[in-house]
């Protein structure tokens, strides 16, 4: 099942900065293992914001609402989620 989800990441200003910088880490490692393994096939940045449009690849609703729930910066974002279907006229 395809997916397109916008993640507009709202960090509190006032955030240890050593825990925000562990988080940011943590972030990046569980994303690009997501990356590795297929199921977030890719992730744009919106130019001028902290946000990103990706694209994931899963079994199921299920499995992506778990993905999300496990972000290290899920409590700072805003989740956007769109169910993609293959439109007749891609080629």
């Amino acid at each position: 099942m395809l997916f397109a989800v916008r993640m507009d990441v709202r960090i509190p200003a006032d955030l240890d900065p050593q825990v925000r910088q562990e988080t940011i880490a943590r972030e990046k490692a569980y994303s690009q293992d997501l990356q590795r393994g297929g199921e977030w096939k890719s992730i744009w940045r919106i130019v001028g914001q902290y946000s990103n449009i990706s694209i994931f690849d899963v079994e199921s609703t299920d499995r992506l609402h778990e993905i999300l729930w496990n972000l290290p910066l899920f409590e700072y974002m805003d989740v956007e989620v769109t169910a993609l279907a293959a439109h007749p006229s891609a080629i």
